[in-house]
């Protein structure tokens, strides 16, 4: 077993596959949010979580489950993202 020295902090990116994708700059509040990203949450709020969570469900299964074309990679990915997006979007609905 391997054991970290005091050199070695378990903050450490090292040993990370992709540090770009550490979330601890995500609590970084100090930066306001640009235009378009005012815009969108503006969207978001005026439509509803719930409503934009169930929307999304909606076109990811019509898209797997009611559609005969072959999906490639790409397309595998997208639907993923769809569904990382709804999920966001009922967690952000279950806190309002």
């Amino acid at each position: 077993m391997q054991t970290l020295t005091n050199e070695e902090g378990i903050d450490l990116n090292a040993n990370s596959v992709n540090p770009t994708n550490d979330a601890r700059h995500a609590s970084n509040t100090s930066a306001p949010l640009t235009k378009s990203q005012a815009e969108f949450w503006y969207l978001v709020e005026c439509q509803g979580c719930n409503e934009l969570a169930r929307s999304l469900r909606m076109v990811h299964d019509l898209a797997l489950y009611h559609s005969d074309i072959p999906f490639d990679t790409a397309e595998k990915s997208a639907l993923f993202d769809v569904k990382v997006l709804w999920e966001g979007f009922e967690k952000m609905g279950a806190k309002v």
